[in-house]
């Protein structure tokens, strides 16, 4: 395990000992690399990794960019994914599953080629997706009509769609435990999947989180990391208790977790930083960073092989003014052009 020494001061909180930084440090473990210029339009989400392929797949506009994590380059496209949200890879197939939220459907694509092999019906805006190594499906979570559609990695075939009891956003999977959580951000909860039965066997409170965005998973030490707004809650993924929350940056779109570094991460688009939390212990947690990126770079991925930080951005126009009679200004437009991936990496020594 890496180490971060870190000079912090203590909060005491429901018996239990939590650590927290100055929320404007910016020294600490990770520093800027570099950025990779990517060039196409359009908006953007999910970014998924591979290590052992060396490759992270960009979810953007209509397509998705293959970037080759080996040298920080783009590698290639997988083209016609109408809406795309999200990648899932399943390595002993070699194969992506891509999340095609305009057209209600799972493209299936040969990573080799990086073309189309088949596809699966959905239902309503298909957003998360992920694969689930213990029973070898892949699960993707439609947000509109608020359930996953649950697809056999082998045969491409739709095995069952289970409801859910609100809007999903992002999931882990813990094979070991045999269950697979989501985030339902309007509800405030994440809830329990059993694999096997493919029933929603709990639903458990994030408070004092709220509209739960970001998800990720410390399966050695059962702990599922909550980005919420401008909070990372712990849960025991086992029970579901809170175990401890610390503060973060504002607009927490993703959350990540590196095990042979033991930091768990927020990437926070409105304040344009990321939180990087150190898991002390699976009981105590302590921000060492607050890590200075850009005001859209909301989404992320964290390389466990060589610790690097990826995060999607792009440059906008200036804002609107508010329209004469009220009301909210228009979105700023991307500036043609502008899209890249951000890339931070552990300093020497750290």
């Amino acid at each position: 395990m890496l180490l971060w020494n870190r000079h912090t001061c203590a909060l005491a909180a429901s018996g239990l000992l939590f650590l927290a930084a100055p929320a404007a440090l910016a020294d600490g473990p990770y520093h800027y690399i570099k950025e990779i210029p990517v060039g196409t339009d359009g908006g953007w989400d999910y970014l998924s990794i591979d290590p052992a392929a060396h490759r992270l797949y960009v979810a953007h506009g209509n397509q998705v960019v293959v970037i080759d994590t080996a040298t920080d380059t783009v590698s290639g496209t997988i083209a016609d994914t109408p809406g795309v949200h999200g990648l899932a890879v399943a390595p002993q197939l070699n194969r992506g599953f891509v999340s095609d939220g305009r057209a209600n459907k799972v493209s299936i694509v040969d990573l080799a080629s990086l073309k189309p092999v088949g596809e699966a019906a959905t239902g309503t805006n298909p957003d998360c997706i992920i694969f689930e190594p213990g029973r070898n499906e892949v699960y993707a979570f439609n947000g509109r009509s608020q359930s996953a559609t649950v697809i056999g990695a082998d045969s491409g075939k739709v095995v069952t769609t289970i409801p859910l009891p609100g809007k999903p956003e992002f999931a882990q999977a813990d094979p070991a435990a045999g269950r697979v959580y989501d985030n339902l951000e309007d509800k405030s909860v994440v809830v329990a999947i059993d694999t096997r039965t493919h029933a929603v066997v709990a639903q458990w409170p994030v408070a004092p989180g709220e509209g739960p965005s970001g998800l990720a998973l410390d399966a050695a030490h059962h702990r599922l990391f909550v980005g919420c707004d401008s909070v990372m809650v712990v849960l025991d993924s086992a029970t579901g208790k809170v175990v401890g929350s610390v503060p973060v940056g504002e607009g927490v779109d993703a959350a990540a977790f590196d095990p042979g570094t033991g930091f768990a991460f927020t990437s926070n688009g409105e304040s344009g930083t990321v939180t990087v939390v150190h898991e002390d212990s699976p009981d105590q947690f302590t921000v060492v960073q607050t890590l200075p990126t850009e005001k859209s770079a909301r989404t992320m991925q964290v390389d466990p092989a060589s610790h690097k930080i990826y995060l999607a951005s792009a440059k906008f126009e200036a804002p609107a003014a508010p329209p004469a009679g009220g009301g909210r200004p228009p979105r700023p437009k991307m500036i043609p052009g502008s899209f890249k991936i951000l890339v931070y990496g552990l300093a020497p020594g750290a």
